[in-house]
């Protein structure tokens, strides 16, 4: 080992990393706890929307880990103003890209959308 005025490498080494790992979860945690209650401080909002696109993220899935894929959906209110949400799986598949109707959000977390049919042009 290599010591230096009474100071082993190898445990300064270790210590860094406990600390950065350690770090890197508490700034994990507080910042899902600020988002949560910035969230639940804003007021539920209910807007005619269209939707633009859609996508997925997926992570994981080599070798024996298992896959995880968020779903994202970004919405168009009629002033211009586009707003991504994260919706689950069984939400997303059942909204298309050009959908028009209400949505209901509160600040990053959706509530639901109630997609109204288009006029036709006859």
């Amino acid at each position: 080992m290599f010591w230096v005025d009474g100071f082993n490498f190898a445990t300064i080494f270790i210590s860094v990393i406990f600390i950065i790992v350690f770090g890197t979860f508490a700034f994990v945690i507080i910042n899902g706890l600020i988002q949560w209650s910035k969230n639940n401080a804003a007021p539920v909002l209910t807007v005619p929307a269209k939707i633009v696109t859609k996508r997925t993220n997926t992570r994981g899935g080599s070798g024996n880990s298992g896959a995880h894929t968020s779903y994202y959906v970004t919405f168009e209110e009629p002033s211009g103003d586009r707003i991504e949400l994260k919706l689950n799986g069984r939400e997303y598949g059942q909204l298309a890209d050009g959908d028009f109707g209400l949505l209901t959000f509160q600040r990053t977390r959706f509530q639901t959308f109630e997609r109204h049919k288009k006029e036709s042009s006859d």
